[in-house]
């Protein structure tokens, strides 16, 4: 009894107006030193630990997610304000279809009301101009979400100060192979043709062409000459025959089929050698955005859950926290800030000492 009045109490004083103010000054100290150092790009987030969350405080599951939607609203505002520019957050998989259809249909409902909260904060996604993005197969999503979906990027989409991606059906496998997909049908197009002024078929219509010529001034020179009375009508006839209507339309058929072979022999295709990494990344779901920096799982569970696969690399920092999705904010995200900035700054005093060794290197050899 004395330890519920104790927290009672302590509630009590941290909503209290004073209280309040307090801790709102200091949020605001905080990531104002934030902005001082070097702040990451881009910051993923696997929204784990809703319903684990509810079941702990004996309240509906509903809530849960509701109170983990408000913990996003939180987060939001703390990435814009210090500085991050795009938001990456895992709010459906494809393998949540596998589920019951009553579970399936229960969790497009909610991203349905979720998405409405989304907009609801329009002051927030203003201030910060940010975009909405949904990266995943739109084909899975039911038709009248799909409409809410295209209506909060349509809403959102002159914003273009930071972006948020909402991952809405979505497996880093189905990116990938996605990705692969689309590289596959861009090489297998044709390469413009450009006119070869000097292609065999171009040869040959052009010496046909000056024969013709030469053939039909000849028979007018011959027709104004006096001396050729001596020659015959049947071989005026003959000679006009075989020169002037030298190309018949079989002849046509075969210059006109030399063409067609010969765009054939000179079509060329993109060569599959030239596909590297940044190839298939421009075909990503987050092509043009900058690499991913920083990735953040809550609830204490170890793996990425086939999230951001391919955007993990050498240097993105992943945290796992035990704590529940809903109760991730400030004083927990703030840890992680700092130690990625500590890296990331011994990160670049590294590279800075190995360009003035390099440096070093070089002026020792000229000498």
């Amino acid at each position: 009894m004395p330890s519920m009045h104790l927290s009672q109490v302590r509630r009590w004083l941290l909503q209290s107006p004073p209280v309040e103010w307090g801790i709102l000054q200091i949020r605001e100290l905080l990531i104002g030193a934030l902005r001082q150092g070097p702040i990451p790009q881009h910051v993923a987030f696997v929204m784990d630990g809703n319903r684990r969350f509810a079941k702990s405080r004996q309240i509906e599951t509903v809530e849960g997610h509701n109170l983990g939607f408000e913990a996003l609203a939180k987060i939001l505002e703390i990435c814009y304000k210090s500085g991050v520019k795009v938001v990456t957050v895992y709010a459906f998989s494809i393998e949540n279809f596998k589920r019951s259809k009553y579970e399936v249909d229960g969790l497009m409902d909610m991203a349905k009301i979720k998405l409405a909260q989304l907009l609801q904060h329009g002051d927030l996604l203003d201030r910060y101009g940010v975009s909405i993005r949904v990266l995943g197969q739109r084909e899975l999503i039911k038709p009248d979400l799909l409409v809410d979906i295209d209506r909060a990027m349509k809403r959102t989409s002159t914003n273009g100060d930071a972006i948020l991606n909402v991952c809405f059906p979505y497996t880093s496998h189905d990116e990938i192979t996605t990705a692969i997909r689309n590289t596959v049908i861009d090489y297998t197009k044709p390469l413009p043709t450009q006119h070869r002024p000097f292609s065999e078929s171009h040869i040959k219509h052009t010496i046909r062409a000056r024969h013709l010529s030469v053939a039909a001034t000849r028979i007018r020179e011959r027709s104004r000459s006096p001396s050729s009375g001596g020659t015959s009508d049947m071989e005026d006839s003959s000679f006009s025959s075989t020169t002037l209507h030298a190309e018949s339309p079989a002849e046509q058929n075969i210059a006109a089929n030399d063409d067609e072979m010969e765009k054939k022999l000179h079509t060329t295709y993109p060569d599959p050698e030239n596909i590297t990494s940044d190839i298939l990344n421009d075909h990503m779901y987050t092509a043009g955005l900058p690499p991913l920096d920083l990735l953040v799982r809550t609830s204490g569970v170890e793996r990425l859950s086939d999230f951001m696969l391919w955007q993990c690399h050498q240097s993105t920092k992943i945290v796992f926290l035990k704590c529940m999705w809903p109760e991730f904010d400030l004083w927990y995200f703030l840890p992680v800030l700092v130690e990625w900035q500590y890296k990331r700054k011994k990160e670049e005093e590294q590279e800075r000492e190995g360009r003035s060794l390099k440096s070093r290197n070089i002026r020792n050899k000229d000498t």
